[in-house]
């Protein structure tokens, strides 16, 4: 079993960058995928970005390409999103998940964090 907990979350403005934190617990992390989703007040959860097991490997929702950055640590059982140019579209809580597949959908992931805020004003 894998527990989550995200952090870094907050308030910033058009074009700033926050960086996410997602600590993991469970000595299976590193066999885990790990990924990154978003749901803003009155939308679905979206998929941000992932990445493999080990690392190697990540991937990246359209609209986050070229400004957002996903890295793992397995050493430190910690997964981040780094977040540049941000917008106010951005605005959303953010959560990480783990499954035990390479993928986007929601549905695949079963561990989840409780999930960040991120605010950004424009």
């Amino acid at each position: 079993q894998v527990q989550l907990v995200e952090s870094g979350g907050g308030l910033v403005q058009t074009g700033g960058s926050l960086r996410l934190s997602c600590a993991a617990s469970g000595r299976t992390f590193s066999s885990y995928g790990m990924g990154w989703f978003r749901q803003a007040p009155g939308k679905e959860r979206e998929f941000v970005a992932r990445i493999s097991a080990s690392g190697g490997t990540t991937g990246y929702a359209d609209f986050v390409k070229g400004r957002f950055t996903i890295s793992r640590s397995n050493n430190e059982n910690m997964v981040y999103l780094q977040m540049n140019s941000l917008l106010p579209e951005d605005t959303a809580v953010y959560f990480c998940a783990a499954t035990s597949v390479y993928s986007i959908l929601s549905t695949s992931y079963v561990y989840w964090g409780q999930g960040t805020q991120v605010t950004v004003s424009s």
